[in-house]
């Protein structure tokens, strides 16, 4: 079973001040790259995997989407997406994504932000998503680069010249990595990229856009502090199909 650290109160209370908490998409710095690799939802049944406050599951119901349906394991995000949302056009499930079955050629879009690196069943959830898109269906999803999670103890350092720099180790030997974010023993799963592809790949997927996300320049003039996320990629960004037939 994929951990469920976001009902820990004092991870919970920790995430709820991130900004992309308090704004929603806007406050996620990546969410211009992924809103570029949407289709068009229009009239389309559509998937939030880790829907977390249901930011995602409103926005794709303001842009039409027939019908939008919110898995989460956390019942604290649960409760929040809730609160939150007055629209009998979206569900919400409380359920583990380890296991969790879509169904059939149910929906017209999968999205995913940061959670499949939470994983332990990546292939087999591939495999169900796969199953669960019509023919045509895209997959998109964002995970913490390999270069992120590879380091047993991750954390910026400081070349002679003061420049930061993101140590790298034990990067092709994945696996879990246990850290201390916002609460001890937060639990993920480093892969390379070449699983993450290559799962994608062996599920059926047509790779259609992979990108090792960086901050633009008119961010960084907006936001200075994201200028050091110019030294590593730290997300991850995959926009995959099923293939039409």
């Amino acid at each position: 079973m994929a951990q469920n650290i976001y009902d820990d109160p004092a991870f919970f209370e920790g995430y709820s001040q991130l900004r992309r908490s308090i704004e929603g998409l806007v406050g996620a710095p990546e969410w211009p790259s992924l809103q570029a690799q949407l289709p068009e939802l229009r009239g389309r049944r559509v998937i939030d995997l880790g829907c977390g406050y249901g930011w995602f599951c409103r926005y794709a119901r303001l842009q039409g989407a027939a019908h939008v349906v919110g898995v989460d394991v956390s019942e604290k995000m649960l409760e929040r997406a809730r609160a939150t949302t007055q629209d009998t056009g979206i569900a919400y499930i409380r359920a583990d994504l380890d296991h969790f079955d879509p169904g059939e050629a149910a929906f017209d879009l999968v999205y995913s932000s940061l959670t499949l690196h939470y994983l332990d069943d990546l292939p087999g959830l591939l495999a169900r998503v796969h199953r669960a898109l019509v023919p045509g269906g895209r997959l998109l999803f964002s995970v913490e680069h390999p270069i992120y999670t590879a380091p047993a103890h991750p954390a910026w350092s400081s070349d002679d010249d003061g420049r930061k720099t993101w140590p790298v180790n034990g990067y092709q030997t994945e696996g879990p990595r246990v850290t201390h974010w916002f609460a001890p023993g937060v639990r993920k799963v480093h892969r390379t990229l070449g699983t993450y592809l290559n799962g994608l790949i062996a599920a059926g997927f047509r790779i259609a856009h992979v990108e090792e996300w960086g901050p633009s320049d008119a961010q960084v003039a907006q936001t200075p502090a994201l200028e050091e996320e110019r030294e590593r990629p730290m997300l991850l960004l995959v926009a995959a199909q099923r293939p039409e037939g």
